[in-house]
């Protein structure tokens, strides 16, 4: 059994093992949180509820996706710092054109298109967060740079995004020219709690000691609660790992303690060349799956992991097998997602695992007003308590790896230290039932102080518990 002993505001954390993954090849970036300050007076219930809503917002959009509309040097690996952010995101900064204009983007494994806002009209609605001037959001301004162009109708990176047939559409083109100056469509992409719109562009992905030429990216010129750009890292053709050719990428995600905070862990870009099955020690590994509707589907650019069971303390939930394993009309399995705050469990898999966790911890009475409040359950009253056995919860994957949660990942002190309740999202929990596409889709909170690797050339997903400060 564990023990809750930390308040929600403060989560422990834990240095079980660490793993290094700096060598000559690698290029490093700092994985940092966007400073989004709550006052000291804010609602505890309404951040809560805004994150479990913001969770569920971004399942139904990754449940719903629709596909398209919506020189180097000698150094091969890359690192950037990666920062947390107070609704459950992390940034990285990149640098694109001649000379380089630096900008943050959301670091996101569930998109695939690298986009920023773009030119000095840049419009974003509904982008007034704290700390957040809608009228100085960072734009890129192509004409400040040599290295950049429109992408072509007719250039076959335009049907990355809409698919091949999207020469048919080039009306301006006879098939046969060569010099045709048709540009590719507009795009427009849908996340789960906004929208952007814009224009393709040729660019230079610049690093310290690499530059990615005639990198595609994309021109955002109007965007609704996106104030800053995105970078895809899914497995589509556009995300940046498939342009960059990675052989992997890694990173740990700092604890939710440091939301808003100027710490920041890594983000490592492995472009090294082929290292065979070699495995990072002290890693476990699972493998990642493709869809069966394949990769050029709406669900292509996920990374389904085989996640066969979960266990609560010592009894393995009983959930069906639809859920765990994509069927023939690619619903249902399990996916990573690094723009998911909380992990969403669809209804009858949260509710088994719940009911588990009620039945294990009836001992205390359910703090129904806080779950009203909140928008999580269940939720236990320990008041008066000295210590609250809690059982342990652990994620079974396909392959022996086994992935045991700290306590902190997935119950929390709320209001206090009164009461703790369940850090998962689910459709019945805030807003509509939701059906089709992944049934599990593993958030940010839950992965917390974990070192996790995807990697690309072995086509497996790696992770350990590690202190990530």
């Amino acid at each position: 059994m564990a023990s809750p002993s930390c308040p929600f505001a403060l989560f422990c954390f834990f240095s079980l093992l660490t793993v290094t993954a700096t060598t000559a090849s690698t290029i490093t970036l700092p994985l940092t949180p966007i400073s989004t300050k709550h006052p000291s007076n804010a609602d505890q219930y309404k951040i809560l509820n805004s994150l479990a809503s913001s969770s569920l917002s971004r399942a139904h959009q990754l449940k719903t996706k629709t596909k398209a509309n919506s020189s180097s040097s000698s150094s091969s690996h890359l690192k950037t710092p990666l920062f947390s952010h107070s609704y459950g995101g992390y940034t990285v900064s990149l640098s694109f054109g001649t000379p380089p204009q630096t900008m943050p983007f959301v670091f996101d494994t569930g998109s695939s298109l690298v986009w920023f806002p773009c030119t000095s009209s840049y419009l974003c609605s509904d982008c007034s967060f704290p700390n957040v001037d809608p009228n100085q959001i960072p734009t890129y301004i192509p004409k400040h740079s040599s290295s950049s162009k429109l992408i072509g109708c007719q250039n076959p990176k335009c049907s990355w995004i809409f698919g091949p047939n999207v020469q048919s559409t080039c009306k301006d083109c006879d098939g046969k020219s060569k010099n045709c100056t048709q540009g590719c469509p507009p795009y427009i992409i849908q996340y789960g709690l906004g929208s952007t719109a814009g224009l393709l562009l040729s660019e230079s992905l610049r690093f310290p000691e690499r530059t990615v030429p005639d990198f595609l990216v994309g021109c955002s010129v109007i965007s609704n609660r996106q104030p800053a750009g995105i970078a895809g890292f899914g497995r589509s053709s556009e995300s940046l790992p498939s342009q960059m050719k990675l052989k992997k990428f890694s990173y740990c995600l700092l604890p939710r303690r440091f939301d808003d905070a100027p710490v920041s862990s890594n983000l490592v870009l492995d472009t090294g060349s082929d290292s065979g099955d070699s495995k990072t020690p002290g890693l476990s590994y699972t493998p990642f799956y493709s869809n069966p509707i394949g990769l050029n589907s709406a669900f292509g650019e996920y990374y389904y992991v085989g996640l066969r069971k979960i266990v609560v303390g010592n009894k393995h939930v009983k959930i069906p097998y639809k859920y765990l394993v994509p069927g023939s009309d690619g619903n249902g399995g399990s996916i990573v997602d690094s723009g998911s705050t909380f992990t969403f469990l669809e209804k009858p898999v949260f509710e088994a695992v719940a009911e588990e966790f009620i039945k294990q911890m009836g001992n205390y009475s359910r703090a129904t007003d806080v779950e009203n409040k909140s928008g999580l359950k269940p939720c236990f009253d320990i008041s008066g308590k000295k210590l609250v056995n809690v059982p342990e919860l652990t994620l079974l994957f396909k392959g022996g790896a086994k992935m045991a949660l700290p306590l902190e990942n997935y119950f929390a002190f709320i209001g206090g230290r009164d009461v703790i309740c369940l850090m998962f999202a689910t459709d019945n929990v805030v807003g509509p039932q939701l059906s089709g596409g992944p049934a599990i889709i593993l958030g940010d909170f839950q992965l917390q102080n974990f070192y996790v690797e995807f990697d690309l050339a072995n086509n497996r997903f790696g992770y350990a518990k590690q202190k990530c400060t």
